[in-house]
């Protein structure tokens, strides 16, 4: 398995997967992500990302049936693996733990 680092667009397309179970594709991924998270994103940067989280082992595809609305053409469909959920899981966790640290007055906004 390759780097386990998650970054951001990463770990934002690794949760749109999850989140559109069982039906992620490409183009879903990245409607999702914009009607979520306010990000456009092209289908090439949305594909790449999808291709990283497989080659790590945090989602796997397989080739959906063909369909007429697609002209008979198949989508790569991709689900969470355990790696991927527990990738997730490891993230939120600190970012929960580094939140919880920060002191209250740090969140006190002071306008001048």
């Amino acid at each position: 398995m390759k780097g386990s680092y998650l970054g951001e667009l990463e770990e934002l397309i690794l949760l749109t997967v999850g989140v559109l179970f069982p039906e992620a594709y490409g183009v879903s991924v990245m409607d999702e992500l914009k009607i979520q998270a306010g990000r456009s994103l092209n289908i090439s940067a949305v594909h790449s990302v999808l291709s990283r989280l497989e080659e790590k082992g945090y989602v796997k595809s397989q080739m959906s049936q063909p369909t007429e609305e697609r002209g008979g053409r198949r989508k790569r469909i991709f689900t969470l693996t355990a790696a991927g959920k527990n990738a997730l899981e490891e993230s939120q966790a600190l970012r929960n733990q580094l939140y919880s640290m920060i002191p209250k007055p740090a969140f006190e906004l002071k306008l001048t």
